[in-house]
Protein backbone atom coordinates (compact mmCIF):
# COMPACT_ATOMS: atom_id res chain seq x y z
CA UNK A 1 0.00 0.00 0.00
CA UNK A 2 1.42 3.22 -1.00
CA UNK A 3 2.20 5.58 2.49
CA UNK A 4 -0.04 8.27 2.03
CA UNK A 5 -3.49 8.17 0.66
CA UNK A 6 -2.19 10.72 -2.39
CA UNK A 7 0.74 12.38 -3.74
CA UNK A 8 1.36 16.40 -5.46
CA UNK A 9 4.39 16.18 -7.42
CA UNK A 10 6.35 19.20 -8.63
CA UNK A 11 6.69 18.52 -12.57
CA UNK A 12 9.96 19.83 -14.50
CA UNK A 13 13.11 18.06 -12.54
CA UNK A 14 10.88 15.47 -10.44
CA UNK A 15 9.27 13.79 -13.03
CA UNK A 16 10.68 15.20 -16.22
CA UNK A 17 13.76 16.52 -17.68
CA UNK A 18 11.77 19.60 -19.73
CA UNK A 19 15.00 21.43 -19.65
CA UNK A 20 15.70 20.95 -23.45
CA UNK A 21 11.94 22.13 -24.22
CA UNK A 22 12.27 25.12 -21.97
CA UNK A 23 15.56 26.00 -23.22
CA UNK A 24 14.64 25.82 -26.73
CA UNK A 25 11.21 27.74 -26.33
CA UNK A 26 13.09 30.11 -23.94
CA UNK A 27 15.73 30.92 -27.01
CA UNK A 28 12.41 31.53 -29.48
CA UNK A 29 11.73 34.22 -27.04
CA UNK A 30 15.29 35.92 -26.48
CA UNK A 31 15.52 36.19 -29.99
CA UNK A 32 12.93 38.42 -30.60
CA UNK A 33 15.21 40.80 -28.45
CA UNK A 34 18.63 39.77 -30.48
CA UNK A 35 19.46 38.14 -27.12
CA UNK A 36 21.63 34.60 -27.78
CA UNK A 37 20.61 31.21 -27.60
CA UNK A 38 20.67 28.99 -24.87
CA UNK A 39 21.88 25.81 -23.58
CA UNK A 40 19.43 23.03 -22.04
CA UNK A 41 21.83 22.65 -18.97
CA UNK A 42 22.61 25.96 -18.80
CA UNK A 43 19.25 27.66 -18.23
CA UNK A 44 17.81 23.55 -16.23
CA UNK A 45 20.41 25.76 -13.09
CA UNK A 46 17.27 28.35 -13.25
CA UNK A 47 14.29 26.34 -13.39
CA UNK A 48 11.23 26.50 -10.87
CA UNK A 49 10.59 29.77 -10.22
CA UNK A 50 8.36 30.22 -13.04
CA UNK A 51 8.91 31.44 -16.62
CA UNK A 52 9.15 35.00 -15.92
CA UNK A 53 11.80 34.78 -12.69
CA UNK A 54 14.13 32.40 -14.91
CA UNK A 55 13.80 34.90 -18.03
CA UNK A 56 14.90 38.00 -15.54
CA UNK A 57 17.54 35.56 -13.65
CA UNK A 58 19.32 34.50 -16.66
CA UNK A 59 19.21 37.90 -17.98
CA UNK A 60 21.30 39.01 -14.59
CA UNK A 61 23.41 36.62 -14.81
CA UNK A 62 24.38 37.38 -18.10
CA UNK A 63 24.39 40.72 -17.75
CA UNK A 64 22.15 41.35 -20.76
CA UNK A 65 20.13 44.99 -20.54
CA UNK A 66 16.78 44.79 -20.54
CA UNK A 67 13.53 46.74 -19.85
CA UNK A 68 9.79 45.98 -19.33
CA UNK A 69 8.99 45.71 -22.77
CA UNK A 70 11.83 43.06 -23.64
CA UNK A 71 11.11 40.60 -21.20
CA UNK A 72 7.53 40.69 -22.39
CA UNK A 73 8.45 40.04 -26.08
CA UNK A 74 10.41 37.63 -24.65
CA UNK A 75 8.03 35.50 -22.44
CA UNK A 76 4.77 35.74 -25.00
CA UNK A 77 7.45 33.66 -27.45
CA UNK A 78 8.50 31.88 -25.09
CA UNK A 79 5.13 30.87 -24.39
CA UNK A 80 3.77 30.51 -28.05
CA UNK A 81 6.98 28.62 -28.87
CA UNK A 82 6.46 26.10 -25.93
CA UNK A 83 2.35 25.67 -26.93
CA UNK A 84 3.80 25.00 -30.10
CA UNK A 85 6.14 22.14 -29.37
CA UNK A 86 5.41 21.40 -25.32
CA UNK A 87 7.60 18.02 -25.15
CA UNK A 88 9.10 17.15 -27.66
CA UNK A 89 12.95 16.79 -26.31
CA UNK A 90 11.36 16.02 -22.86
CA UNK A 91 12.45 12.94 -21.40
CA UNK A 92 11.40 10.90 -18.35
CA UNK A 93 13.62 10.00 -15.67
CA UNK A 94 14.08 6.70 -14.21
CA UNK A 95 11.33 4.61 -13.95
CA UNK A 96 8.52 7.64 -13.64
CA UNK A 97 5.90 6.17 -15.71
CA UNK A 98 5.75 2.81 -14.46
CA UNK A 99 5.98 4.29 -10.61
CA UNK A 100 3.37 6.53 -11.69
CA UNK A 101 0.87 3.55 -12.65
CA UNK A 102 1.91 1.31 -9.87
CA UNK A 103 1.08 4.02 -7.36
CA UNK A 104 -2.18 4.97 -9.01
CA UNK A 105 -2.81 1.22 -9.31
CA UNK A 106 -2.30 0.62 -5.58
CA UNK A 107 -4.58 3.59 -5.12
CA UNK A 108 -3.21 6.35 -4.73
CA UNK A 109 -4.56 9.55 -5.71
CA UNK A 110 -1.91 11.88 -7.73
CA UNK A 111 -1.60 15.70 -8.21
CA UNK A 112 0.46 18.56 -9.83
CA UNK A 113 1.47 21.89 -8.00
CA UNK A 114 3.98 23.32 -10.86
CA UNK A 115 5.77 26.84 -11.45
CA UNK A 116 5.08 25.76 -15.42
CA UNK A 117 2.47 27.91 -17.14
CA UNK A 118 -1.01 26.42 -16.68
CA UNK A 119 -1.71 26.14 -20.43
CA UNK A 120 1.73 24.88 -20.80
CA UNK A 121 1.45 21.98 -18.00
CA UNK A 122 -1.70 20.25 -19.99
CA UNK A 123 -0.14 19.87 -23.17
CA UNK A 124 2.87 18.34 -21.27
CA UNK A 125 1.32 15.77 -19.83
CA UNK A 126 -1.35 14.71 -22.61
CA UNK A 127 1.60 14.53 -25.21
CA UNK A 128 3.57 12.35 -22.84
CA UNK A 129 0.81 9.92 -22.03
CA UNK A 130 0.27 11.07 -18.45
CA UNK A 131 -2.94 13.41 -18.70
CA UNK A 132 -5.20 10.46 -17.19
CA UNK A 133 -2.74 9.89 -14.07
CA UNK A 134 -3.85 12.96 -12.18
CA UNK A 135 -6.84 14.36 -10.60
CA UNK A 136 -5.55 17.60 -10.48
CA UNK A 137 -2.65 19.87 -12.33
CA UNK A 138 -2.22 23.03 -11.70
CA UNK A 139 0.67 25.56 -13.03
CA UNK A 140 1.54 28.78 -12.02
CA UNK A 141 -0.67 31.61 -13.64
CA UNK A 142 -4.07 29.58 -12.15
CA UNK A 143 -3.60 30.62 -8.54
CA UNK A 144 -3.13 33.92 -6.96
CA UNK A 145 0.51 33.06 -6.28
CA UNK A 146 2.69 30.24 -6.87
CA UNK A 147 5.21 28.32 -5.30
CA UNK A 148 6.96 29.05 -2.71
CA UNK A 149 3.37 30.49 -1.46
CA UNK A 150 1.65 27.35 0.25
CA UNK A 151 -1.35 28.69 -1.21
CA UNK A 152 -0.42 27.24 -4.66
CA UNK A 153 -0.15 23.91 -3.17
CA UNK A 154 -3.20 23.65 -1.19
CA UNK A 155 -5.20 24.58 -4.31
CA UNK A 156 -4.04 21.14 -5.91
CA UNK A 157 -4.93 19.48 -2.32
CA UNK A 158 -8.48 21.36 -2.43
CA UNK A 159 -9.04 20.47 -5.88
CA UNK A 160 -8.36 16.82 -5.11
CA UNK A 161 -10.50 17.22 -1.85
CA UNK A 162 -8.02 15.82 -0.01
CA UNK A 163 -7.84 15.72 3.70
CA UNK A 164 -5.12 16.60 5.98
CA UNK A 165 -2.47 14.31 6.87
CA UNK A 166 -3.13 12.33 4.42
CA UNK A 167 -0.66 13.47 1.54
CA UNK A 168 2.41 14.43 0.87
CA UNK A 169 4.62 16.11 -1.69
CA UNK A 170 7.44 14.87 -3.84
CA UNK A 171 9.45 17.95 -5.57
CA UNK A 172 13.44 18.29 -6.52
CA UNK A 173 14.18 21.71 -5.40
CA UNK A 174 14.44 24.23 -2.02
CA UNK A 175 11.36 25.83 -3.26
CA UNK A 176 9.54 22.47 -3.52
CA UNK A 177 10.96 21.73 0.13
CA UNK A 178 9.36 25.83 1.42
CA UNK A 179 6.49 25.09 -0.36
CA UNK A 180 5.85 21.87 1.79
CA UNK A 181 7.25 23.50 4.64
CA UNK A 182 4.92 26.65 4.46
CA UNK A 183 1.69 24.39 3.94
CA UNK A 184 2.71 22.13 7.05
CA UNK A 185 2.54 19.09 5.01
CA UNK A 186 5.73 16.17 4.22
CA UNK A 187 7.88 16.48 1.48
CA UNK A 188 10.22 13.80 -0.28
CA UNK A 189 13.05 14.73 -2.60
CA UNK A 190 13.68 13.11 -5.65
CA UNK A 191 17.57 11.61 -6.31
CA UNK A 192 17.89 13.72 -9.49
CA UNK A 193 17.30 16.78 -11.05
CA UNK A 194 18.79 19.34 -8.25
CA UNK A 195 17.51 16.95 -5.70
CA UNK A 196 20.60 15.95 -4.55
CA UNK A 197 21.38 19.50 -2.65
CA UNK A 198 18.55 19.57 -1.20
CA UNK A 199 18.32 19.06 2.64
CA UNK A 200 15.46 16.72 3.87
CA UNK A 201 14.91 14.39 6.70
CA UNK A 202 16.52 11.18 7.13
CA UNK A 203 14.47 8.53 5.36
CA UNK A 204 13.03 11.97 2.84
CA UNK A 205 15.20 11.10 0.13
CA UNK A 206 13.55 8.96 -2.25
CA UNK A 207 15.77 6.60 -4.84
CA UNK A 208 13.10 6.33 -7.02
CA UNK A 209 9.46 7.05 -7.04
CA UNK A 210 8.18 2.80 -6.12
CA UNK A 211 9.51 3.73 -2.67
CA UNK A 212 6.77 5.39 -1.84
CA UNK A 213 4.89 2.20 -2.25
CA UNK A 214 7.29 -0.44 -1.58
CA UNK A 215 8.65 0.86 1.81
CA UNK A 216 7.91 3.48 4.30
CA UNK A 217 11.06 6.36 4.28
CA UNK A 218 9.33 8.16 7.26
CA UNK A 219 11.86 8.64 10.29
CA UNK A 220 11.02 6.51 12.78
CA UNK A 221 10.48 8.06 16.56
CA UNK A 222 14.37 6.84 17.31
CA UNK A 223 15.37 9.13 14.45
Amino acid sequence: MPIYAAFIFDLDGTLIDSAPDIAAALSKGFAANGWPELDPRYVEQFIGNGPRRLILDILEDKGIAYDGEAVERAFEGYLQAYLDDPAGRTQFFSHVPEDLAALRQAGARLGICTNKNHAVTGKVLEQLGLADLFDAAIGADAVPASKPDPGHLMAVAEAMALKPGSWAYVGDTNVDRATAEAAGVPFYVVPWGAGASVDVPTGHRLTRLADLLQHDPRPTAAE
